[in-house]
């Protein structure tokens, strides 16, 4: 009885894994005009208060808060934009903006 037991727990958390809905994309990697490569962590929808920690291929790291958008995905600290829209983002660091797409 217990072997059944265990066997019906298996085959139901299989089954919960196997319908349950797609997982949202928290993981974005984008290509820049400059040909630089960056990678964005995006904080899961339910946070309250939304951010994204940015990794260059150089190794550095910076984490945005989400700020105010019309259209879009915001993060911004006092030196640093960087604002998606589907696939392409706009990376505006000391003025200078880069387009960037995801790969």
């Amino acid at each position: 009885m217990a072997r059944f037991a265990k066997l019906f727990a298996l085959a139901n958390a299989v089954a919960v894994l196997a319908f349950a809905g797609p997982a949202l994309a928290t993981e974005a990697h984008y290509t820049c005009s400059d040909g630089s490569k960056l990678a964005a962590n995006f904080s899961p929808p339910d946070t309250a208060k939304g951010s994204v920690a940015l990794t260059f291929g150089t190794g550095r790291e910076l984490k945005l808060t989400q700020v105010l958008s019309a259209d879009g995905g915001r993060y911004a600290d006092a030196d640093i934009e960087f604002w998606i829209k589907g696939q392409s983002a706009t990376l505006t660091m000391k003025g200078v903006k880069e387009t960037c797409s995801t790969q």
